[in-house]
């Protein structure tokens, strides 16, 4: 028997095999967090000539603050998260403009003029928590949401999935979403 200075090879036959097992492994067992984010548009840049930077009149700013405690205030009033949406639709519509033929009711001193003058801002303490500052969020857009889906079968007399894009247009000029995180003072 004669001792060979090679070090004896391994069979890698099998290699593919266990490589792809441990690659099956880890994507059955690892969990792909789903991200989620905010869905909204940024405004477009200020065209030049025109002022930008226009005074608001203050009935027409509905101003949302989270403190520390991510207690929300709004407009200065301790408010339930629970009772956000109908403040935000009751602000915005406040029964709609004077051309709006399905609106009932007086106009509210303490809403906005019209739905295109009304304005959010929303600011948050930086100790609160994401997770109020998103759920919030969540209550503007749904508030928008059900005003739109309203002025669609009210107004358009259809149903969303039959809006073209003419009449997205309509809806998006009725309730345009105006919403700042930047100071309005």
């Amino acid at each position: 028997m004669r001792y060979s200075d090679k070090a004896p090879e391994v069979n890698a036959g099998s290699m593919a095999d266990i490589a792809f097992l441990l690659l099956i492994f880890f994507l059955v067992t690892t969990t792909i967090p789903n991200d989620k984010g905010i869905a909204r548009k940024i405004p477009p840049p200020c065209p030049a000539g025109i002022d930008c930077n226009m005074k608001l009149k203050e009935r027409n700013v509905l101003r949302i603050l989270v403190n520390e405690k991510d207690e929300i205030m709004v407009n200065n009033k301790l408010t339930d998260l629970m009772e956000l949406n109908e403040t935000l639709k009751v602000f915005i519509d406040n029964n709609g403009d004077s051309s709006c033929n399905y609106c009932s009711g007086s106009k509210l001193d303490t809403s906005s003029e019209n739905p295109n003058e009304a304005t959010i801002t929303v600011n948050a303490d930086r100790n609160s928590s994401y997770e109020t500052y998103i759920a919030i969020q969540d209550e503007l857009t749904r508030a928008y949401f059900e005003l739109r889906e309203n002025y669609v079968k009210e107004v358009l007399k259809t149903s969303t999935a039959a809006l073209s894009s003419k009449d997205i247009e309509k809806v998006q000029k009725a309730y345009p979403f105006r919403i700042t995180e930047a100071s309005t003072q």
